[in-house]
């Protein structure tokens, strides 16, 4: 799990955009917080989309076996019940 918030600052040399950052800075706005908000972004989404590809396989085969034998417990659920499913059990104790 990634988990990059409530770490320490430090401090770093940036080379940004002059006009940018001297509107920014006409803006009032607080270029560090900024910057490190959208990288902590960026961080978040790329780390995902790795995870993700990393994962691909797993989780493919992981949706074969619920497409295959269905979702442990499915037969106890008591909502999202489609038309046919089995009489809901908390209505039919019989049906356990």
């Amino acid at each position: 799990m990634l988990t990059v918030h409530k770490a320490p600052k430090k401090a770093t040399n940036l080379s940004l955009n002059a006009a940018v950052l001297k509107t920014a800075k006409d803006l009032g706005m607080n270029i560090s917080q900024t910057v490190d908000e959208l990288l902590a972004k960026e961080v978040n989404r790329l780390y995902w989309e790795q995870w993700n590809e990393r994962n691909k396989d797993a989780i493919a085969a992981n949706n074969e076996r619920i497409r295959r034998d269905g979702i442990w417990g499915a037969k106890y659920r008591t909502f999202a019940r489609e038309p046919g499913d089995d009489q809901d059990m908390a209505t039919d104790p019989t049906s356990a």
